[in-house]
C-alpha cells in the first residue's frame, strides 16, 4: 500500500537533520514495504547513475563486519570509499561514511532535499528514502569504490537498485520470517537476490542452502562458494587465506573479536581478489586494512572492572556466536545481561542460548512498534536460571547492572541495535 504526498514547498520544508528524519516516517504507511518499483522511479528522476565500483553485501548476520573489514582494507590501498549500512546505534549519520567520517548533518539535509524534490507524489519508506541520499552523497564525492550494506533480504531491499560489480551473502540463518520465508532455502533466495548475471557472487555461509546455487545459475552469476572455490585456516598468531592460484599466508590475527569473523575476512578477500583488474590492493595494504578495522556493537569492550561488552546480537544465530565468545574469555564473577528486543525476533531462542552464562537478567523493553514489551520480555525470561529484574529503559538495565556488579563481574549488552545504541548513548552523554 502506497500514500502518495506531494513534495513540501521549499518555506515549509524540513531544515534539521532530526527533522527530515521525522519527514520521512511520514511519507508511507509502512516502514517495511519490499519493492523495487517506487525507489526505482526516484532513482531515475534523480538520475543517479554511479560510475564507480559497487559492492554489495547481504546475510543475516556478519554484514556490518564484512564491509567494515572491505572498506578498511580498500581504504589502507588508498581509495576514496563509500559505505552506506544501517541500522545506526546512536546517530544516524553512521549509516553513511566516506573514507573514515560519518558525513555531517549539512550533507545528508542536502541529499535528503534532492531525493524530496524528485518524488513528487511518489511515496517512499524511511529506508528506501534514506538510500537514494546516501548514493546522492557518494556521487557527489566523486569516490572510487561503494559498498552497500541491505538492509533486509536481498531481492526487494532498496540497495538492489544498484547493480553490483561483486555481491557477498555471508550467512543464511532464520530472520525476518514475515518478508522473506520461514526455511533457510526460501531466505538463501531472498538475499541471493542482489547476484548479477557475469559478475562475481560470493557466498561465506559454509552450509548454503541449495537456493543461493539455484540462484546464481538462474541468474548466470559467478558463484565462489567458501570451501569450495576459497578457504581460511586460523593457526596461533596468524591466519592464512587461498582462492584459486592466490594463497595470502601469514595474515595478521583480526582486531574484530569472534572466530567467525574470519569467514567474514575470507569473503571480502575474494570479493577484493575478483575486483583486482580495477581495484588492485596490495598485500600490505590488505595487511593494513585486516588488523585496523573495528566496528562498535560487535563484542566490543568498552570499560573494565567491570568489564562492559556491547554486541548488537538480536537472532539466536548471532547470540550464539555471542555466546561461544563469551565462553572464549570466561570471567571470574557473575555475568550480567542487560537485554532487550523486538518483538518480531526469537526472543526465546536468544535467551535460550544466553542462559547458561547468565546470572542476572536487568530487562527492559524497547519503546517503539516493533519493540518488545517489559511484560513480554519477563514472561520468557520465567524459566531461566538467574535472576530477572524489570527496569523501565535499557539506561535503566544497564544503570541497574553497573550499580550491583563488582569489580570481577562483566556487564554484557545485547539483544537490539537499539538496546546497545540506548546503552552507548547514554555513556556518551555521562563522559
Amino acid at each position: 500500500m502506497s500514500v502518495a504526498r506531494s513534495s513540501l514547498p521549499p518555506a515549509a520544508g524540513p531544515k534539521t537533520l532530526a527533522e527530515w528524519l521525522a519527514h520521512t516516517e511520514q511519507l508511507h504507511a509502512l516502514t517495511i514495504d519490499m519493492g523495487l518499483a517506487r525507489v526505482s522511479q526516484v532513482r531515475d528522476a534523480m538520475t543517479l547513475h554511479p560510475n564507480f565500483p559497487i559492492i554489495t553485501v547481504a546475510g543475516t548476520n556478519g554484514k556490518g563486519s564484512t564491509c567494515t573489514l572491505l572498506a578498511a582494507c580498500l581504504s589502507a590501498a588508498g581509495y576514496r570509499v563509500g559505505v552506506y549500512s544501517s541500522p545506526h546505534l546512536v546517530r544516524y549519520n553512521e549509516r553513511v561514511r566516506v573514507g573514515s567520517s560519518f558525513v555531517s548533518d549539512q550533507s545528508l539535509c542536502d541529499a535528503f532535499a534532492k531525493v524530496e524534490a524528485a518524488r513528487g507524489n511518489q511515496s517512499l519508506t524511511p529506508f528506501e528514502f534514506g538510500t537514494l541520499a546516501a548514493m546522492q552523497v557518494f556521487i557527489e564525492a566523486g569516490l572510487d569504490v561503494v559498498i552497500l550494506e541491505v538492509g533486509l533480504g536481498g531481492r526487494l531491499d532498496a540497495v538492489n537498485i544498484f547493480d553490483p560489480d561483486c555481491a557477498i551473502v555471508t550467512s543464511i540463518a532464520i530472520d525476518h520470517e514475515a518478508w522473506l520465508g520461514n526455511t533457510r532455502e526460501a531466505i538463501a533466495a531472498e538475499k541471493a537476490g542482489v547476484f548479477r548475471a557475469g559478475r562475481p557472487a560470493i557466498c561465506a555461509d559454509p552450509e548454503p542452502p541449495v537456493t543461493i546455487a539455484e540462484t546464481a545459475a538462474r541468474l548466470g552469476a559467478q558463484l565462489l562458494q567458501i570451501d569450495r572455490d576459497f578457504s581460511y585456516q586460523v593457526s596461533a598468531g596468524q591466519w592464512s587465506f587461498a582462492m584459486g592460484a592466490h594463497t595470502l599466508a601469514g595474515l595478521p590475527r583480526l582486531k574484530l573479536s569472534g572466530a567467525f569473523q574470519y569467514r567474514n575476512a575470507a569473503a571480502a578477500l575474494a570479493a577484493l581478489l575478483t575486483l583486482e583488474a580495477r581495484l588492485p590492493v596490495s598485500l600490505e595494504a590488505l595487511r593494513e586494512g585486516l588488523q585496523t578495522a573495528a566496528l562498535a556493537g560487535r563484542f566490543q569492550k568498552v570499560s573494565e572492572a567491570p568489564l562492559v561488552i556491547m554486541d548488537v546480537a538480536h537472532n539466536p544465530h548471532a547470540a550464539a556466536e555471542l555466546a561461544a565468545n563469551l565462553r572464549t574469555e570466561p570471567c571470574d564473577g557473575k555475568t550480567w545481561a542487560v537485554f532487550g528486543m523486538l518483538s518480531d525476533k526469537d526472543i526465546a531462542g536468544v535467551i535460550a542460548l544466553l542462559d547458561p552464562l547468565v546470572d542476572c537478567w536487568c530487562v527492559a523493553g524497547i519503546e517503539e512498534a516493533r519493540g518488545a514489551s517489559l511484560e513480554a520480555m519477563q514472561a520468557l525470561l520465567s524459566g531461566v536460571r538467574g535472576s530477572v529484574t524489570g527496569c523501565a529503559s535499557p539506561q535503566a538495565a544497564f544503570a541497574e547492572a553497573r550499580s550491583c556488579a563488582q569489580a570481577a563481574d562483566r556487564i554484557v549488552v545485547f539483544g537490539s541495535f537499539i538496546t546497545v545504541g540506548a546503552v552507548m548513548a547514554a555513556l556518551e552523554g555521562a563522559a
